[in-house]
């Protein structure tokens, strides 16, 4: 019968082993010195080797062999290789977590080895052992019988009981790096007759996420179909999921605001077959690479695809704000995690590209980016300096007067006038903007400054909130570089305490 690629490559050596050299050291050292541990703990992520690397200790404290150990070629290492070896044990925890389980086991654990020279428990995915289980198991892991071995390997560690984890020499499997799966899994195909293209390799690498079983079982369904040749479009329908390129224009359709044609591009793809919960992961793969090519300067030395497509990317990268890629991440991957849970993934997927589109319409959500006051000043001045520069002066009549002020060349403007069109040019539509139409006036324009004066408390926090807006709109209409300055009108506050005295009865004094 055929075996699936992550058994028939399952190593059989430490020296086979990917991407953990740094336990392979530890564990190397101890079987050349004879200071193996009776009780290890195994912890990391799905596919990165923990059962794998139990199995080859177990071969190597067995091992007949007076060279490096495991030699993988003596008996007792092909008995354990091919599963019939007595005294290497493993177990479910998942399926056998009860006390009783244990209790068989501690019963077991008191037989000496019958064939080789230390007797092994490999406990797998440890943590789904119930309380009682942990409780019955301890004495027996803190103080086994001589040549007896526990190793436990779990996904969860912080699930296991601290008495658990104190009694164990606990070794963290990592993620493995992509540059040593594409490695393996050239080797594989090369061995097989079969051509995979670079950029397909890289695409099969980037979506194993540091898993080693998760990308052979990717590779053994291309390989399945008998193709001699293997590309990246070959791979992507295995996957579920679209090129760059379909993302690219998504983006693009939903930061423009273009909804009716991003949910008609998403409706055509899913029609295809391609599956939602990876479109989801990917769409959020595709905003981190918006990120990176915003402030890497090689970015193809981070981002696995074509010089063309990054070209691309940085080409959108550039036409969008940070906080808006900043809230689209956050967007997408609150969906992710809902979808997990949900069987209306793509409704999710709507809702969260309807949101993107929405936040990047309206300035108000986008999340603002906290700066230097100094660089925002210079910022805002450049800014300024460049829009005066590139837009003619807007025309405002003059007052004329019968007789000029003395010892002031000003000109006289109409300052009504001049306020309603701040108002009239503005297209913002905030309500906190449009109230100020009434409850402020403009009192006085200088060389460098105009002053603007406030009914009360409230149009002054209106007045601060979009200060900015205001002083863009005045340097605009005329032609150069002016400040806001704020003024209570004190009229209308002494009008406003009286009427409150009226009111109430009593004396107000307002600050």
């Amino acid at each position: 019968m055929y075996q699936a690629l992550y058994r028939s490559e399952r190593p059989e050596i430490f020296s086979e082993i990917l991407g953990q050299e740094h336990i392979v050291k530890i564990l190397k050292n101890q079987i050349k010195t004879g200071t193996v541990s009776h009780a290890y703990l195994f912890c990391g992520t799905r596919g990165t080797g923990k059962t794998t690397t139990a199995r080859i200790l177990a071969k190597a404290v067995n091992c007949t062999c007076e060279g490096e150990r495991p030699c993988g070629e003596c008996e007792n290492c092909k008995a354990i290789k091919e599963g019939r070896f007595m005294d290497v044990i493993e177990i479910d925890a998942a399926s056998n977590n009860g006390v009783d389980s244990i209790r068989e086991l501690k019963e077991s654990v008191n037989i000496p080895p019958q064939i080789g020279k230390c007797k092994v428990y490999i406990i797998d995915e440890v943590h789904m052992l119930s309380t009682g289980a942990f409780n019955a198991l301890l004495k027996t892991l803190e103080e086994p019988p001589e040549n007896v071995m526990f190793i436990l390997a779990t996904t969860e560690p912080q699930k296991l009981p601290q008495t658990v984890l104190s009694r164990c020499l606990r070794l963290d499997f990592k993620r493995v790096p992509e540059e040593k799966l594409i490695e393996g899994m050239l080797r594989i195909c090369q061995e097989r007759g079969v051509t995979i293209t670079e950029d397909g390799l890289k695409l099969l690498a980037s979506n194993a996420d540091g898993s080693v079983r998760d990308g052979l079982s990717i590779l053994d369904q291309c390989l399945s179909t008998g193709e001699k040749q293997i590309n990246r479009e070959m791979i992507l329908q295995f996957l579920g999921t679209v090129g760059e390129e379909f993302f690219i224009d998504l983006t693009e359709k939903v930061i423009y605001g273009k909804v009716s044609d991003a949910l008609m591009l998403i409706n055509n793809v899913l029609a295809e077959g391609k599956d939602v919960k990876q479109l989801m992961k990917d769409w959020n793969a595709h905003f981190r690479n918006l990120l990176i090519t915003k402030y890497v300067e090689k970015p193809e030395n981070m981002l696995n695809m074509s010089l063309d497509n990054i070209k691309r990317l940085e080409r959108q990268s550039s036409q969008i704000e940070l906080a808006q890629i900043d809230r689209a991440i956050i967007i997408l991957s609150r969906t992710i995690n809902e979808a997990r849970w949900s069987t209306q993934a793509r409704i999710l997927l709507e809702m969260a590209m309807v949101e993107i589109a929405t936040d990047s319409l309206d300035p108000s959500k986008i999340i603002p980016i906290k700066k230097n006051r100094e660089v925002e000043e210079t910022e805002f001045v450049e800014e300024i300096k460049a829009q005066v520069k590139a837009e003619p002066k807007v025309e405002v009549k003059a007052e004329t007067k019968a007789e000029p002020k003395a010892d002031n060349d000003e000109e006289d403007f109409d300052l009504d006038e001049i306020w309603a069109k701040v108002f009239d040019m503005c297209g913002d539509g905030r309500p906190s903007f449009n109230l100020l139409r009434t409850g402020t006036s403009l009192k006085e324009i200088n060389e460098s400054t105009f002053q603007v004066t406030a009914d009360n408390f409230i149009m002054i926090k209106y007045l601060e909130e979009n200060g900015k807006q205001i002083e863009n709109i005045m340097c605009k209409l005329l032609g150069r570089l002016v400040r806001m300055e704020i003024l209570e009108d004190s009229k209308e506050e002494s009008g406003l305490a009286d009427k409150i005295e009226d009111m109430l009865g009593l004396k107000v004094d307002i600050k």
